[in-house]
């Protein structure tokens, strides 16, 4: 075969539409030939070069070996962002966008011409959701968090592709809190997190249990170790006035408004897509 050979794309497509299904098949394809999102048409008359079989056959070998898609095809879409996404974070999910959102509506609940809003996204991972805060709101300053060098590490790579809004982003390595400068105690508008909230016992897919972070999923017996912390230690950092978005698990959500509502603040539970309680709201007294 010399540089393009003889096989279409079309008849590539049908190949792992047949071992994959065809969402990851398209994906894949996608991927491999560069085209947009709906463009895929366009070139599946044409012939697949040498190259682009060999990354094609790579790629659906790891998808056969049941590492998850998004890591397979490197990135994956959060909001109005395409993110680099690899094992060192977890895959951003439709969830935790409706968590993002949560976060932005308070951000610009508290936004004028005249002040930043202070933002801090604890456990950042890829960085979802705090690059998400920054290039949605043009008045917010987000400190992004994670204990993890080679999170940030990607949160990094991230970062540099949001454009200007990236000015307004920073990194710090740290457990939860303790990463944040302490002169900013007490004036935060708004904290997010995305924290690890799976139970110890509890029994995942293997496409998530062994291929994502276990140190991102999951938190103590219950999974309720790490919210139980943010939640604690939340008020100090808070303006009076500020807003608390965490996300969890659909059972967590009673008993984490109701460690809210014990430290002064009023607690909201919000639905996730599927209508499923996903996330508290919880807002200083000072709102």
């Amino acid at each position: 075969m010399g540089e393009n050979g003889t096989v279409a794309w079309s008849e590539l497509l049908g190949e792992a539409t047949a071992r994959l299904g065809a969402e990851d098949a398209r994906r894949i394809v996608e991927e491999v030939t560069g085209v947009d999102v709906g463009e895929l048409h366009t070139v599946l008359d044409e012939p697949a070069t040498r190259r682009g079989v060999a990354r094609f056959d790579a790629l659906v070998r790891r998808r056969l070996d049941g590492e998850p898609l998004q890591y397979v095809l490197g990135r994956w879409g959060f909001r109005t962002l395409d993110l680099m996404v690899d094992r060192r974070v977890l895959i951003p999910r439709p969830e935790t966008e409706v968590v993002a959102g949560l976060a932005i509506a308070e951000v610009e609940a508290r936004s004028n011409d005249d002040a930043d809003v202070l933002v801090a996204d604890l456990g950042t991972g890829s960085g979802a959701i705090a690059l998400s805060v920054a290039a949605e709101c043009a008045r917010a300053r987000v400190l992004a968090v994670d204990v993890s060098s080679e999170a940030l590490t990607v949160a990094g790579a991230n970062l540099a592709g949001i454009g200007r809004a990236a000015t307004r982003v920073s990194l710090h390595a740290g457990d939860w809190f303790a990463a944040l400068p302490s002169e900013l105690t007490g004036r935060f508008d708004v904290i997010v997190s995305n924290p690890p909230y799976v139970r110890g016992d509890e029994v995942l897919p293997p496409v998530v249990g062994e291929w994502e972070p276990p140190s991102a999923l999951r938190s103590g017996p219950d999974g309720l170790d790490d919210l139980l912390v943010i939640v604690e230690e939340a008020p100090r950092w808070l303006d009076p006035s500020g807003a608390l978005v965490l996300e969890m698990a659909p059972d967590q959500t009673d008993v984490v408004a109701g460690w809210c509502r014990a430290a002064g603040f009023v607690a909201e539970v919000k639905q996730d897509l599927a209508g499923r309680d996903r996330a508290v709201v919880a807002r200083g007294p000072g709102t």
